[in-house]
């Protein structure tokens, strides 16, 4: 019976690294989003250094694991732990947005609704007279604390009508996102097929698709906050809507840098072979899972 060698890494401190990461990312960003408006706050600075810190770790610690993958250390077994280890993380993230949309459900189909009176746990706040004129509706752009602290909305994003849908900017956002998809499948085919050419042609064309994207959604906030007054203090619309978005934003920044990394390994260093480019495609499935958020957030955020 042959036995293969399963090869341990040597001692590393970049686990260590990467909990204090995160520990400053998670800190600064919910230190940043509570503080907003307060011009005395430095909050961000944390959240910079935490952004700082995280990809500085993540540089360094890929590195090593390529250099490792290059001297021909990883063993069969070594590979299957790393599928293993991408699905459990695509698995976290999973969880982590159904945390959000668990929120949302919640408030449409019950907060909401109590509030106005609906159902056996209803306040009746009509009857009780806290709110006046409160009706319960989705999307909910006012809020029935109209205290100096909250900026109430104007309008939301919701679908506009099939009249202002080519004006309507998650549309394109999500041609552009679910285009991408697409096109990383033919860098992924043209990969296994040993064509060099077509997987930098089409990767490079799904890193730029990222771009827009991020570069739409940026358009688009900038559009709910200086024309619709849609802010984060804008009521629970206003909170469900941005930390949504946001976050899902902020999964597809991380994915095109991973998908860019991935073109530069392939066109300045020659990585990745037909049989063997386990690195892209744990990059691709990110990608491919970062679509699938978009089509949820598009139906339950935007449409419904």
């Amino acid at each position: 019976m042959s036995t293969q060698n399963y090869y341990v890494p040597d001692q590393s401190r970049f686990p260590i690294f990467m909990a204090f990461s995160l520990f400053l990312l998670v800190m600064g960003a919910s230190s940043t989003i509570n503080s907003l408006g307060d011009a005395d706050s430095n909050s961000v600075y944390i959240l910079y250094a935490g952004f700082a810190s995280l990809f500085t770790t993540l540089f360094f610690w890929f590195r090593q694991v390529i250099k490792e993958h290059l001297a021909g250390l990883d063993s069969n077994q070594l590979k299957t732990s790393y599928v293993y280890g991408m699905a459990w993380f695509i698995f976290s993230e999973v969880m982590f947005f159904a945390a959000f949309f668990g929120a949302l459900f919640y408030v449409r189909n019950f907060a909401v609704p109590w509030l106005g009176g609906e159902g056996e746990n209803g306040v009746g706040v009509a009857a009780l007279d806290l709110w006046d004129g409160f009706e319960s509706a989705w999307p909910l752009i006012t809020t029935p604390d109209k205290g100096a602290e909250y900026v109430l909305a104007e309008k939301s994003m919701a679908w506009p009508g099939w009249g202002h849908a080519l004006e309507w900017l998650p549309l394109w956002n999500t041609i552009v996102l679910l285009s991408s998809s697409v096109t990383v499948h033919f860098a992924h085919v043209g990969l296994k097929n040993g064509n060099r050419k077509k997987f930098n042609r089409f990767l490079g064309i799904t890193v730029g698709l990222a771009l827009i994207f991020v570069g739409l959604q940026a358009a688009e906030y900038y559009e709910a906050y200086a024309h619709y007054g849609l802010t984060l203090n804008s009521g629970i619309y206003g909170s469900t809507f941005f930390m949504l978005t946001g976050f899902h934003g902020f999964h597809v920044m991380m994915g095109g840098i991973m998908l860019a990394v991935m073109l530069a390994r392939s066109v300045f260093a020659g990585h990745f072979e037909d049989h063997d480019h386990f690195g892209f495609e744990a990059a691709s499935w990110y990608w491919h899972f970062v679509d699938v958020v978009w089509v949820m957030l598009f139906l339950f955020v935007y449409i419904l």
